[in-house]
């Protein structure tokens, strides 16, 4: 049964064209032009229940403003979008009680309190019941390794500390669903594998229904299976990771360790040369010349070892955001906009 169902989902903002020039600028305050941005242009969107989905796309592709639109906190200007069988922008109670949402710039925690007195506000907030609440405070201060912290001040804790407190209060009532916006920006490698962690393992336990955003790949590869990217409003590709490399990775590494210290003389015959720490190289070249270079490299030069590897993931989606963005230029919203 599908958690999360969109259907031509769109959401359009009236963008002030801003004029250059003193005299255009007085004359934009009688006459005033606007432009129509589609922040989200007619997505359609299934998520079945315990999916856990990677929501990608370069800056301003409209996935923080999908995320609002299915949190209730903004109104389509069309199409449809049911979560949990709840119209969102309907605001209702109950589904207000079965879902959250975490966004990694966003603070919901009282600064100068300990976090446990916000954790209180949220049990009344929720009308969560005192035993169930000092369970649920229990298990997620474990999972999170951070009992010792609960009594101290927000403000004196780490950014990885208090993004660990948002993800508690987030999940205080258990919600079914949970909506995360970069919930690892700015993170350390440290603080970024416990999170990793704990949404795995939290996700396992709980089957939550999780749609996450985030410019961090290994986010991604730890814990999406299914990956949906949008670009200028629209998704322009829903599967797997690997059939993202699949489709848009068309080269691939060569890492080549010759016998002797030095290299052969001119290896960009072969592709373009990516490293030279001798007796090693790396050389990137299309896909469906790996064969063919192959062949000559091994029989022209006396090799150790060779290993094909495709490009790094980062490197692929950098490489897809880029071109998905150069087609959907238009519909990025770069202006200050007012809703329509």
């Amino acid at each position: 049964m599908a958690a999360i169902e969109i259907e031509n989902l769109t959401k359009t903002y009236r963008v002030y064209r801003k004029r250059e020039g003193l005299w255009e600028s007085v004359r934009g305050l009688l006459h005033r032009e606007y432009r129509d941005v589609h922040a989200v242009n007619g997505i359609d969107l299934t998520v079945e229940k315990g999916e856990f989905v990677a929501f990608l796309g370069p800056n301003g592709a409209g996935k923080t403003t999908t995320l609002k639109l299915l949190s209730g906190v903004l109104t389509p200007t069309s199409g449809k979008a049911e979560v949990l069988g709840f119209v969102p922008w309907q605001r209702k109670n109950e589904y207000r009680r079965r879902f959250a949402l975490v966004m990694g710039q966003k603070n919901q925690l009282w600064w100068d309190l300990p976090a446990q007195e916000s954790f209180r506000l949220h049990q009344q907030i929720y009308h969560i019941d005192p035993t169930e609440y000092e369970k649920t405070l229990k298990e997620l201060a474990s999972l999170l390794k951070v009992q010792k912290l609960l009594g101290q001040p927000v403000r004196e804790l780490s950014l990885g500390e208090r993004m660990k407190m948002e993800l508690m209060a987030a999940l205080l009532h258990s919600p079914e669903v949970l909506f995360l916006d970069e919930p690892t920006i700015g993170l350390d490698v440290v603080a970024q594998h416990d999170i990793q962690n704990f949404l795995r393992e939290y996700q396992e336990r709980q089957e939550t229904t999780i749609l996450l955003t985030s410019h961090y790949m290994k986010d991604v590869a730890a814990l999406c299976k299914r990956v949906v990217v949008v670009s200028g409003g629209n998704i322009v590709y829903d599967g797997s990771l690997n059939g993202i490399i699949d489709r848009f990775s068309l080269h691939k590494v060569i890492s080549l360790q010759f016998a002797e210290d030095q290299l052969p003389g001119d290896l960009s015959r072969f592709g373009d040369v990516l490293e030279i720490q001798p007796p090693k190289a790396k050389i990137c070249v299309e896909r469906a010349q790996v064969p063919y270079v192959l062949n000559r490299v091994l029989a022209e030069q006396s090799v150790e070892d060779v290993s094909v590897e495709d490009r790094p993931l980062e490197e692929v989606i950098a490489q897809m955001f880029a071109d998905t963005t150069e087609e959907h230029r238009p519909n990025q919203l770069t202006e200050e906009p007012t809703e329509f």
